[in-house]
């Protein structure tokens, strides 16, 4: 957390400081303007959490007006006591002012005018009128500046029975946004008794704690949040509010762009959080886009923080990526493949200089910045050279680390199945628990539903070691299944150009070192509605030992790779993480005040994952856009991620141990601890350890809090927040019966846990890998261009024996697509630099608790552990999963030792607390 924070104008509503406040708290007077602070910040905030004064500074004394005497006497008038309060801000200077510009324009009337209103709010009850008191309230003036911090006093008369000051009331009439760093209050005259309010910091307190005079103010923030449901909501806001996603096309420029609403009976998703723009004139299910993505509303409280922003230019890089993809439609330039390996290879080694040129006369690089010329005067006002400096930096890219430690990796059988267990999507493997496998489609629509990977190839691929029902018995016997969930799509991807789509099955034998071996693949092509039967082949490691059954082996792991890839981008990474965790977020702030010790545990937990949704459905997920532009499914690629959610995806199945359990990746032994199917699974080995961490760190802060299940029963503000996310949050599956129920502290815990592992070590373990595996694009492409040969029949045979190397560049993506998902997946693997990493971020509010601080303390020693544990299984040559000739230490889900910037990867520098890139 920062040490600043932030206060409004009226349009925002006020923000009101308690001892404990929240970490950032923005003057943002102007409509529209968006700006950041330094840190991480809730802004706009209304902080209307009731606390001793004493808590805020330590003393034992609480600021309480109270003088008897005073108040005893004649009631002319009630005599009054004069307070002091000081408020330190910070202002924001504007970019491109020099001092004294700055000064004459902004610094002169920030300190000589009366913009800042400080009032007092007595936390208890009028006890005539059994009503809040009136506050006492006062305007402060300029007194004094310390480098960046400057200092206003305000006088402020009080009545001598007010009682306990419960809160602090900041209004501001400036017309810049800047800090409240903390605020002092003390009588006038004595120093001794200051009181101060930081605003980096809470003390929570569950509803039924709430002080009386407090209660008012803690509801109607709540109320504020949420909003009316109507208007189109403008940047300085910080409403919070459900909407489904009808922003990612763009029909009234493009009807072509016209995307299916996802969200509702026929496309089941989670919801996003709503902008209340327009309605397109030629779909009236679509809202207006923006014509720049940052400008994307989200809540003023979500948006990122200037080192965030200065550091990557996410918003810059991302915005000229979309021209890069979607201005210039040259089919030609666009769909040209590489016109050998050593071309890759020349990406990472020479920066291009060695790239055969698309045309006569010119490089690649000078033939992409070109491409995206036009669209820059735009979005960049004319700076075409500031931003080719940027497009030369983008575009030298660095070998990918699994590239680096062993050039043919990517060819390996062995490395094929190793990245199943400890790579980019480690989450798809299962257990085959009976053979035959037989689809569960229609097999009138589809096909044959049984599976052509029978019992007699299996024993043949393993040297008939055992029998295949013994192998299924003995749990040896592992999958990749992207049969039933991809079938429905094949006809209609294939329909696109330049790309196609199979379903697939893989299989994998565990052998007796604990590794596992790709034994089958089989791909299928459906029924067609036009009545042409079923295709389908399955192809094995060159048993034969024909070179020609190698190359076909090699393109058929190619069309795995490439459906495995696909679906990590789109369902393991975003669907589960992003996609799902955003009504966590909403609904957390509609319904869980900002001292609700829940909301204090979660809030590190949803850093910034609103803004880079935001800027997601921008640049990434919207039509035409990164992901529909680069991924095999194309326009299809968030309606299948709406089918998966649809039929898969469950939020008692998202905590891991679950996870693993469903894919018959793990058993509950004895005493509930448990046992792995595959001993040497990295990434289970390592995300089972965080998750006990998490869980022991959840409970024991659930069991200070709540004495006993009633408690959490009767907590309104807690069980309206579970219940907002079910009914509205996650709405097409509210009727669902696998949700939990809140009404004990293993349901609370089990429930907090799982948000808190989806987005720290499942997001970890889904982004941060992405650049070190798929940055050599061979080893993980996004998408397979043309059907495998066997399927063309003999003209396809006849390319692949004249020149398989061309067909297998044809196969993966083009020149133009590779560089694309190069500088995303650069962009996209990178840490913040003021990334909160989990186990070492201390949220201030735990301090204030000494039962708190030690459970965290308890937490934090556990990570250490955990990063000892897994630099330990890293150099155990027993573990080949992760330790080996070449082979890439499996470090993802490490945590971070100390500074994150000193380790040698990026996979290396930590788990982060929340989505936050």
């Amino acid at each position: 957390m920062q040490s600043l924070a932030a206060a409004h104008t009226p349009s925002h509503g006020p923000s009101y400081l308690t001892s404990r406040v929240s970490s950032g708290r923005w003057v943002s007077p102007v409509p529209g303007r968006r700006q950041s602070s330094s840190t991480r910040r809730t802004t706009s905030k209304i902080s209307c959490q009731s606390i001793s004064l004493a808590e805020s500074n330590g003393k034992a004394d609480v600021l309480t007006i109270d003088r008897p005497e005073l108040a005893s006497r004649p009631k002319q008038k009630e005599t009054t006591v004069k307070m002091k309060a000081i408020v330190t801000v910070h202002l924001k200077r504007e970019p491109g002012l020099d001092t004294l510009s700055w000064f004459s324009s902004s610094l002169g009337k920030f300190l000589t005018r009366k913009w800042l209103s400080v009032e007092l709010v007595s936390s208890e009850l009028d006890p005539e009128t059994g009503m809040e008191r009136e506050t006492a309230s006062q305007q402060a003036t300029y007194v004094d500046s310390r480098d960046d911090l400057y200092m206003f006093e305000a006088t402020i008369d009080v009545p001598a029975s007010f009682g306990t000051v419960g809160a602090v009331r900041l209004d501001n009439d400036y017309e810049h946004e800047m800090f409240i760093k903390d605020v002092k209050v003390f009588p006038d005259g004595d120093e001794s008794c200051t009181v101060s309010f930081y605003c980096d910091s809470w003390v929570s307190y569950l509803p039924s704690q709430t002080p009386k005079g407090l209660v008012t103010l803690r509801k109607s923030d709540l109320q504020a949040i949420r909003g009316n449901g109507h208007g189109d909501r403008k940047q300085i806001e910080r409403i919070y509010d459900y909407d489904v996603y009808n922003d990612l096309g763009n029909p009234d420029q493009d009807p072509e762009t016209k995307r299916p609403v996802l969200g509702g009976k026929e496309h089941p998703y989670p919801r996003r959080c709503r902008t209340g723009r327009p309605r397109s004139k030629t779909d009236p299910s679509s809202e207006v886009r923006t014509n720049d993505p940052k400008d994307i509303y989200v809540p003023r409280d979500e948006a990122f923080s200037e080192s965030k922003q200065l550091a990557f230019e996410t918003k810059r890089k991302l915005a000229g990526l979309h021209a890069f993809i979607g201005l210039k439609k040259n089919k030609d330039n666009k769909d040209m493949s590489f016109p050998s390996l050593a071309a890759i290879e020349a990406i990472y080694e020479d920066g291009f200089k060695n790239m055969p040129p698309p045309k006569e006369g010119g490089s690649t690089k000078d033939y992409f910045f070109q491409l995206i010329k036009t669209e820059l005067r735009n979005l960049l006002k004319g700076d075409f050279e500031g931003f080719k400096d940027e497009i030369d930096k983008i575009l030298k890219f660095e070998t990918p680390e699994i590239h680096e430690k062993d050039k043919l990796a990517w060819f390996r059988d062995e490395e094929f199945s190793r990245e199943t267990l400890a790579g980019m999507n480690p989450m798809s493997i299962q257990l085959v628990t009976e053979l035959p496998i037989v689809s569960q489609l229609d097999e009138n629509t589809y096909g044959p539903r049984e599976s052509g990977i029978t019992k007699q190839l299996i024993e043949q691929q393993i040297n008939g070691v055992m029998t295949a029902d013994e192998a299924v018995k003995n749990k040896k016997l592992f999958m990749l299944d992207y049969h039933d969930i991809f079938l429905p799509y094949v006809h209609k991807v294939r329909r696109l150009e330049d790309t196609t789509l199979y379903g697939s099955r893989t299989l994998f034998f565990l052998t007796e070192h604990g590794t596992l071996k790709p034994i089958a693949i089989e791909l299928t092509r459906p029924k067609s509605p036009t009545g042409k039967l079923q295709w389908s082949h399955v192809f094995t490691p060159a048993s034969d030992g024909s070179v020609t059954g190698s190359w076909l082996w090699q393109l058929a792991k190619t069309h795995v790779l490439a459906h495995d890839t696909g679906y990590h981008q789109l369902v393991s990474h975003w669907l589960r993480t992003h996609c799902c965790v955003e009504p966590y977020i909403i609904a957390a702030h509609r319904q869980l005040s900002q001292m609700h010790p829940i909301y204090r545990l979660l809030h590190p937990h949803f850093r910034y994952t609103m803004e880079i949704n935001a800027l997601g459905r921008g640049t990434l997920i919207n039509a035409d856009g990164v992901i529909e532009s680069n991924l095999w499914p194309r326009k299809y690629c968030m309606e299948l991620s709406s089918t998966v959610y649809d039929k898969i995806w469950r939020f008692d199945m998202e905590a891991l141990p679950n996870d693993l359990i469903r894919r018959g990746m793990a058993v509950e032994g004895k005493g509930g601890k448990l046992e792995l199917t595959i001993e040497d699974y990295p990434y289970a080995n390592d995300g089972l350890l965080v998750w006990d961490a998490i869980k022991e760190w959840a409970s024991d802060y659930v069991n200070h809090y709540y004495s006993c299940a009633a408690d959490i029963v009767d907590d309104e503000e807690l069980q309206c927040w579970w219940e907002e996310v079910r009914t509205k949050g996650h709405e097409d599956k509210k009727d669902e019966p696998w949700w939990p129920e809140l009404n004990s502290h293993e349901s609370l815990v089990q429930v907090l846990t799982t948000i808190m592992w989806i987005t720290s070590g499942h997001h970890a373990a889904v982004n941060f890998g992405q650049y070190s595996y798929a940055g050599y694009f061979p080893n993980r492409p996004t998408i397979a261009r043309q059907n495998i040969p066997l399927e063309m029949g003999r003209e396809g045979m006849r390319k692949l024996m004249n020149n398989p190397e061309k067909v297998l560049l044809d196969t993966l993506p083009s020149q133009f697509q590779s560089l694309v998902v190069l500088v995303i997946m650069d962009l996209l693997s990178s840490h913040s630099p003021d990334e909160e990493y989990m186990g070492t971020h201390v949220e201030p509010a735990w301090t204030a608790e000494e039962k708190i601080r030690s459970a965290f303390d308890k937490f934090q020693g556990r990570m250490r552990d955990i990063l000892g544990l897994i630099d330990e299984m890293n150099d155990d040559p027993k573990r080949k999963n992760r330790h080996g000739a070449g082979v890439v230490p499996y470090t993802l889900l490490r945590p971070c030792d100390g500074d994150p910037t000193d380790e040698k990867s990026v996979m290396e520098m930590g788990i982060p607390n929340s989505i936050s890139i």
